[in-house]
Formats: C-alpha cells, sequence, structure tokens
C-alpha cells in the first residue's frame, strides 16, 4: 500500500473512558435527542433549527457561540428548538484545505489526529455540561462516529456522501434523527434511496465487527440546492421545490416524512448574507400550504459570531469563518427572533 501507517489511535471506548459522559449529562442529552424526535414524528410542532459555523475551527469562540445561542432559545422555546452545529470534519470537494477540528485541532499546526480527537469530544462535553445543548455533527467519517455517539444529538449526511454505502448504513445504526441531503447534481432519487437505506435493518461490517443495524425511522431529508451541468448553483428550497418532495415523499412509504432546508451552500450560491431571505421564504411557504408546513422540519443556517470568512493565518478574526462564509451574530439574532414571531 502506499501509505505510511503513522500510529495507532485509540479506540472510541477508550477515548470515552477517558472523558466520560456523566449520568447528569447523558439524561439532558437523551433529553435533547427525545425532544427532537418529538419533532420528526409529529408529536411537536417545533421548528428546528441547526445553526452555527461551517466549522468548528476553535473551541472559545464556538463555546462562546453557542453560549449567545442558550440566550435566545430560552426566549423562544415555545416555538423554536435549536440544535447547535458543532462541525468538526470539513468535506473537501478536491481533497486540498482545512479539514476541520478532527484533523487540526490548531488550523495554524501539522494535522495531529491524537490530539484531534480528543478536542473534539471535549468541545462536544463543554457544550453539553456548559450550555445544556446536545449538539450537531456532520457523519463525515462513519467509523469515527462512536468517538461521539454518546454525545451528539443530530447527525448530517453531506451531499458528497449520501451515495456510499458506508454511510447509508451507519445511519442505519443510529439512534438520532439523521439528515440526508440531496447530492451536488440535485437527484432527489439518490436522497431518497439514501433514506430508504437507512430507515430499513442492515447486517454489514463496522469497525471489524458483524454488526446489524435496527433501522432508523428518524432519517429524513436535507435540501441544499445543487449543481447544474455548466457548474453554477441552483436552489431548491421554493414552494414547488417542497410540493414535490411532498409528493415523492407520499409515493415511498417511508415513516415520518421530513425535511430540513439548507438555507446556504447551493441554495443561497454560497451567499451567506441570502440565507435571511432564504429562511423566511421558507417559512412562509409552510403558512400557505398544510403539506409543506407537515413536511418542514426546519431550516439549517451557517453561522458564526462575524459574518463572511477569512484565511487561515496568525492574525485571524475571533469567531470568523475559516471555511465557507457566515452569517454574523447580530443578524442572526434578530433572524431567530423573527421567525419565532413569523411562526
Amino acid at each position: 500500500m502506499n501509505m505510511q501507517f503513522y500510529r495507532k489511535l485509540p479506540i472510541p471506548q477508550e477515548i470515552k473512558e477517558q472523558y466520560p459522559v456523566s449520568p447528569e449529562l447523558k439524561a439532558r442529552r437523551d433529553a435533547c435527542v427525545n425532544a427532537l424526535k418529538d419533532v420528526f414524528s409529529g408529536k411537536s410542532d417545533k421548528f428546528v433549527l441547526v445553526i452555527g459555523p461551517c466549522s468548528a475551527d476553535n473551541e472559545d469562540s464556538v463555546l462562546d457561540y453557542i453560549s449567545r445561542l442558550r440566550t435566545v432559545q430560552d426566549k423562544v422555546a415555545d416555538k423554536i428548538l435549536i440544535v447547535p452545529r458543532i462541525y468538526t470534519n470539513k468535506p473537501r470537494t478536491t481533497g486540498d484545505g482545512y479539514k476541520g477540528m478532527l484533523h487540526q485541532p490548531n488550523p495554524n499546526a501539522d494535522p495531529d489526529l491524537l490530539k484531534g480527537i480528543i478536542a473534539i469530544r471535549r468541545l462536544h462535553l463543554r457544550a453539553l455540561a456548559e450550555t445544556g445543548f446536545g449538539c450537531a455533527d456532520e457523519m463525515l467519517y462513519p467509523e469515527n462516529h462512536r468517538y461521539l455517539s454518546d454525545l451528539l444529538t443530530y447527525v448530517a449526511v453531506g451531499a458528497r456522501s449520501v451515495e456510499n454505502q458506508q454511510h447509508r448504513l451507519t445511519a442505519s445504526g443510529l439512534d438520532i434523527p439523521v439528515g440526508m441531503k440531496n447530492p451536488t447534481c440535485g437527484d432527489l432519487s439518490v436522497m431518497m434511496n439514501s433514506i430508504t437505506a437507512a430507515q430499513h435493518s442492515h447486517m454489514f461490517l463496522y469497525r471489524g465487527w458483524e454488526v446489524k443495524s435496527m433501522g432508523n425511522p428518524y432519517a429524513h431529508a436535507i435540501l441544499r440546492g445543487y449543481v447544474d451541468t455548466k457548474g453554477q448553483s441552483s436552489p431548491n428550497y421554493h414552494y414547488e421545490d417542497l410540493i414535490h418532495l411532498a409528493q415523492t415523499y407520499e409515493k415511498s412509504g417511508l415513516q415520518n416524512p421530513a425535511v430540513i432546508v439548507d438555507t446556504n451552500h447551493a441554495n443561497s450560491g454560497k451567499q451567506c448574507l441570502e440565507q435571511v431571505r432564504i429562511a423566511k421564504e421558507v417559512l412562509h411557504a409552510c403558512r400557505h400550504s398544510n403539506d409543506v408546513k407537515r413536511l418542514v422540519k426546519g431550516l439549517m443556517i451557517e453561522s458564526y459570531i462575524e459574518d463572511g470568512a477569512q484565511k487561515i493565518g496568525p492574525e485571524e478574526i475571533y469567531g470568523k469563518s475559516i471555511t465557507d462564509p457566515c452569517l454574523g451574530w447580530e443578524k442572526t439574532e434578530r433572524l431567530i427572533y423573527d421567525m419565532a414571531e413569523i411562526l
């Protein structure tokens, strides 16, 4: 093989023993999971907001941001259920660039996956302990999920991973809601097939074990826009798109039909400030159609302390994304309160 085996890393059980979840924190996380499941099953009519930085690049600024969300959540708790994004793995289209805190806990230093594993678990632990939030992460590497499996409330499978068999089968064995994004080409049948696979039981190989998954009835769709044959971003959050997805779900026989609308990525053309307009347009679509309202369970928003994005370097601005541009805090806070008024 054309690779160097650098060092053997601790298995998830060892890391969990070093950084354990107390019974109190477990109960808190389980309550977050159950509240989210109630939304996807239709028992609760709260609106989900999966929100936070494009990538979690700095422990202090991420926790600062999530603490601000806590204050807002307490004021809108009757209508909105906030699930903070702590995305510690960053997919790269070409393979180049910053790959997230798992790879580089210090973006200005060399990759160190041992430190990275510890850093991402510590960050999710602190978020749960200090803010009461069970958070979301992207399942970029299915084999790594167990390092955080007792902490996460929500997982997303990205547009470049959704067609991968291991992602689908692993999602079928998780006990939390899993969002399956439409692929970058926009083919909804790929996403729907992925949801179907995730909702069914499977026998497969996972971390050296022959395992059987039970199926995940809370696997659902995420619409994130797509790139057309000319390389141009095209949205799929409009009223007509949501009606089409509702009709597709109706024919599918899937459990708990649901979609989270991603307001960034190809839906905004990566114009982060457009997320405000897109979020409100989706909410207005929900008000004009009961079918859309039943289907749309929430939004995904990329937001941080400062607007925009910056290059990695020694003079980085605190709380500004080093990957995709994000909506700044002042606009985010105003948007959440506006959403609560619309809902």
